[in-house]
Formats: C-alpha cells, sequence, structure tokens
C-alpha cells in the first residue's frame, strides 16, 4: 500500500473533523482532504486540485506553531488527523509531533512520514539520493521510549515507511522537558546512519490493510463524537495483539512489541 493510498483510508475511517498538514509541497496528500484544513510549508508549488476549505501557510514549522494555534482556525476544535512530511532530520520531524501533539485529543491520530528507510545511502542526512528519508526513523525509538502513553506503529507502506501514532496527549510536557537532549544527539550524527536492521527489514512493521481493518477505528471516531466515555480507545488498544497485524511470512522481532503499550 502506498502512503497516500493509507491517508486516504484514514480519511475515510476516522471521519475527521479536520486536518493539518507539514510539507505540503505538490499538495497530493493535502488534496486528499474534504475537511477544513491548514498546510504548512515554506516553498509549496501546488499542482493538484484542493476541494475543501483550507489554508496555506507558506512557512516553516517553527514560525508556524510560535505565531499561531490551528485549533482558532478549525473552530475551536483538537487536531483530528495530521500528517508530518517536512524536513527530514530527526530533530524537526520530533519537533513538529511536539508542536502537532500539544493541539490533539486522546482520538487524534499523528501520521509521520518516511519513518522506514530502505537503505543506508537514504537515510543519510545529507542528502545525495532521489528518494531520501532522512534520519526521520530515530523518532520512533524516542517516542517508544520516553513516552509508553503512546501507541507507536511502524506502518509498512511504500515507499518507505509510515509512522502512526495513537493516544496524543496534549498535556504531556515530556518531550518537550528531554528536546534538548535529543537534539544534541540528533544534530550531532554524522554519516552514514547506523540504521537499525529491524528498521531497513521492516521486522516490527503492521501491514496497513490488517491495521486499516481493525474494528477499534469506530470505537475512536465514537468517542471523539461523545458515544462512549473518554479512555473507551485507550482501553481497547491496550488489548491489541500488535504482532497479529505485521504481514505473513515476516521474521518477527521477539523482543520488544511494535507499539509503546
Amino acid at each position: 500500500m502506498e502512503r497516500h493510498d493509507l491517508l486516504a483510508q484514514l480519511h475515510q475511517l476516522i471521519q475527521p473533523r479536520n486536518y493539518l498538514e507539514i510539507g505540503v509541497d505538490t499538495g497530493q496528500s493535502l488534496g486528499l482532504s474534504r475537511v477544513p484544513s491548514i498546510g504548512i510549508d515554506p516553498a509549496f508549488h501546488i499542482t493538484e486540485v484542493l476541494d475543501t476549505d483550507v489554508q496555506l501557510v507558506r512557512s516553516t514549522s517553527d514560525d508556524y506553531f510560535r505565531d499561531n494555534n490551528p485549533t482558532e482556525r478549525l473552530g475551536g476544535h483538537a487536531i483530528d488527523l495530521a500528517f508530518i512530511d517536512g524536513m527530514h532530520w530527526a530533530e524537526y520531524a520530533l519537533r513538529d509531533f511536539i508542536y502537532v501533539e500539544s493541539y490533539t485529543a486522546a482520538t487524534s491520530v499523528v501520521v509521520i512520514d518516511d519513518a522506514l528507510p530502505r537503505n543506508v545511502a537514504e537515510a543519510a542526512r545529507d542528502r545525495y539520493t532521489a528518494a531520501w528519508t532522512g534520519d526521520v526513523f530515530k523518532v520512533t525509538r524516542a517516542l517508544r521510549r520516553l513516552r509508553p502513553d503512546l501507541v507507536v506503529l511502524e506502518v509498512d507502506t511504500e515507499p518507505t515507511g509510515t509512522l502512526v501514532v495513537l493516544l496524543p496527549d496534549a498535556s504531556s510536557s515530556v518531550l518537550v522537558q528531554k528536546y534538548p537532549g535529543l537534539e544534541a544527539s540528533m544534530t550531532g550524527a554524522t554519516d552514514p546512519q547506523a540504521v537499525p536492521d529491524r528498521v531497513l527489514r521492516r521486522t516490527e512493521a503492521v501491514d496497513p490493510a490488517l491495521l486499516l481493518d481493525c474494528t477499534w477505528w469506530d470505537t475512536l471516531v465514537r468517542e471523539r463524537r461523545g458515544d462512549l466515555p473518554p479512555g473507551s480507545l485507550a482501553a481497547t488498544l491496550a488489548g491489541q495483539d500488535w504482532a497479529a497485524l505485521r504481514p505473513i511470512g515476516r521474521e518477527l522481532a521477539s523482543a520488544a512489541p511494535a507499539a509503546g503499550r
């Protein structure tokens, strides 16, 4: 499944009231939205049809979130669905997640692109390949290690994988407090990057079709609408066997579960 197919089906499944995107480029992913949207990119060049109410902001995410509260544009609602595909350095992607999470609810879904480089060359901080993920893959470990309250799923999408994060907590300050140390270690890395074998082989990545077929997406929607009490989604996800969502026949990592729960 291609990353835009995953994103399109997430729009269908979770029926977001709004959508925020960092890294618009030509508008291919932003064009999937049919709800009030915000697109942030300092150098977008739209070639796709945007068939919705969208605010395009020619800005870096740092500048945007310093000066703006996106919920003011989105009718006071939390961000329901966000796609992070900005600068492909780990410290930038992590910072973008921190920005977005501060405007989410427990039923929000955050998707981060380029989390599974296919080789060490694609994962270089200094780009020299056509397809380039940079070292965004490092965000996965940071989130799992520091935020066990999150569900952090590597998803086996083409071409370079995605990260789906569930149960965000806008009140959490852990990442903000730890960010300076994380940034120092990330910016101090030199090429070639040490990409874990589990990342290159995608041994902990879940199958996107199996993920989308999970019944708890309905729980997410019903909790957001107020039809179920707060915490219903978290309780349901706590019982999910994430290893069962990995592609059949793939060698499974035996130690850690795929999610942070």
